[in-house]
């Protein structure tokens, strides 16, 4: 197939690349400004422009454009960059698709497992209604922006993807060094479940679901483990303690907005992806954590 990919320097962008190569894809990439190679095709998002005849002969758009929602303070202003950021550039791609029939019929749109909320120890699979959070929120609109599509016959699969776990970056980027240095425990309680997915897998689910039917939300999720079990799981793969718990009131007081996405318990399963014959290479926390380990330097 010949894929487009927005959004191809972040974390999960920057893996999916190299791995549609290796399972036989033809990449190509949308970037701002002037493009410097043939794989390269430009697009404006702030100003409404992407030339729908760039599109033609494609068959599907990935989209994983969107500011890191982790990187800075949620403030008033950074809000509505985080939403800004991802309605514009789902809503143009969305746009273009639905206006010009000659373009791809698949869109793959990064979402989130925030769609749920707060929701305990709740089994959630896609069937379940947004929650209340900020994120939430974000969400809803996301995934709303990208209707026209959807209308005009594009099949449209919402990414609801979980904790990402990586070895460089990611919701790891921070944890892992304390982990590493024996400085590890769990994050308020540690009785909240994290929906999470290795970097592998995510990457492997994508590609999947290019050539899968399935259409709507899809948990991108392995099995969810309460946060104390994932970070011991960590732990035991460094031969480390974790049992310097971060109080919830620190973590409150220093993440703001941020803090019920690592606090709240999101208990999401993989319903659809597991109904579409997916088969995760880490499916539960002892093998992520092995493979996380393993591809990092001794120490």
């Amino acid at each position: 197939m010949r894929v487009v990919v927005a959004g191809s320097h972040g974390l999960i962008g920057s893996a999916l690349l190299p791995h549609l190569v290796d399972s036989g894809h033809e990449v190509l990439r949308l970037v701002r400004g002037r493009p410097t190679g043939p794989d390269e095709l430009p697009w404006d998002p702030d100003g409404g422009r992407l030339d729908p005849a760039l599109l033609r002969g494609v068959d599907a758009v990935v989209n994983l454009a969107g500011v890191n929602v982790g990187s800075r303070p949620l403030t008033a202003a950074r809000k509505r960059q985080v939403i800004g950021s991802r309605l514009r550039t789902t809503g143009l791609i969305s746009a273009t698709l639905a206006a010009n029939p000659d373009t791809p019929r698949i869109l793959l749109q990064a979402s989130g497992i925030g769609a749920y909320g707060d929701r305990g120890d709740d089994v959630l699979s896609e069937a379940e209604p947004f929650g209340s959070t900020f994120f939430a929120e974000v969400v809803r609109r996301w995934e709303a922006a990208t209707q026209p599509a959807t209308d005009a016959g594009v099949r449209v699969v919402h990414l609801r993807t979980g904790i990402v776990l990586s070895p460089n970056g990611g919701a790891l980027g921070r944890l892992l060094p304390l982990i590493r240095w024996g400085l590890g425990g769990p994050l308020g309680s540690g009785r909240q479940f994290w929906a999470w997915i290795t970097l592998l897998d995510e990457v492997r689910a994508i590609t999947h679901l290019l050539s899968s039917d399935v259409a709507g939300p899809a948990n991108l999720v392995a099995e969810p483990a309460r946060n104390r079990d994932v970070v011991a799981a960590l732990a035991a793969e460094w031969h480390r303690p974790a049992v310097l718990p971060a109080p919830a009131w620190a973590l409150r007081l220093i993440l703001g907005d941020f803090a019920p996405e690592v606090l709240g318990s999101v208990r999401a399963v993989p319903t659809t992806l597991a109904a579409s014959g997916f088969l995760p290479e880490h499916p539960d926390i002892a093998t992520a954590a092995s493979w996380l380990r393993a591809q990092l330097p001794a120490g």
